[in-house]
């Protein structure tokens, strides 16, 4: 099995939503930063990759029909050579409704509400992921929206452009099946994990 989508699109760009629709299109799992949690190895591997050594994709990804979501989006170009068949695909919102969704998600749980959790390696690996691929003060609000701006351009700019399809919010089933060829699903499009939802499940509202 090897990918057949590589999602490009960082965190809170619906991300949750496209793994449960990627997995009803393509029948199989797709990866996302919710399957890192239960693989400490793949925590390591994550860690290497952010060190500068290569892991073996093919491993980490083993089962696995597409990808989406950090920690994948930051090594997009070494899997879009890694995978050349494989269509990338770039989730997107406006960047203020991208940072308050990722602020009041990602941001206050992974690094805010649990001082003295800085040496579990999930949150090394993470603070790691987002100081050396994304900006070094990944909490400032001015610094985060420019970073998530530029990666959303430099992929535009890079990509091969017969390989990228450009998704946003409320796309839903269209752009993707147009992309892999495939029906439209009688379905609706799966809608979730909102901020809303997210903090509800942690409890924090």
């Amino acid at each position: 099995m090897t990918l057949r989508v590589v999602g490009v699109g960082l965190g809170r760009t619906g991300t949750m939503s496209l793994k449960l629709a990627l997995e009803k299109l393509l029948d199989g799992p797709c990866y996302h930063m919710l399957e890192v949690f239960p693989r400490p190895d793949h925590i390591v591997m994550w860690q290497d990759a952010i060190d500068g050594k290569e892991p073996d994709w093919n491993g980490l990804f083993e089962g696995f029909t597409a990808a989406v979501d950090w920690p994948v989006a930051a090594f997009w170009r070494d899997l879009a050579d890694a995978y050349p068949n494989a269509m990338l695909l770039l989730s997107v919102r406006d960047a203020d409704s991208w940072w308050t969704s990722a602020d009041r998600t990602i941001m206050d749980g992974a690094f805010r509400r649990f001082p003295g959790a800085e040496d579990d390696p999930w949150r090394v690996m993470v603070t790691a992921l987002f100081r050396q691929t994304f900006t070094e003060n990944f909490l400032d609000e001015t610094e985060a929206k420019a970073a998530y701006e530029r990666h959303n351009d430099e992929v535009r700019a890079t990509a091969p452009k017969d390989r990228l399809v450009e998704w946003q919010l409320g796309d839903g089933w269209a752009p993707l099946c147009e992309a892999l060829g495939m029906p439209i699903p009688e379905e609706p499009f799966p809608h979730t994990n909102t901020t809303e939802e997210f903090r509800g499940r942690a409890g924090w509202d």
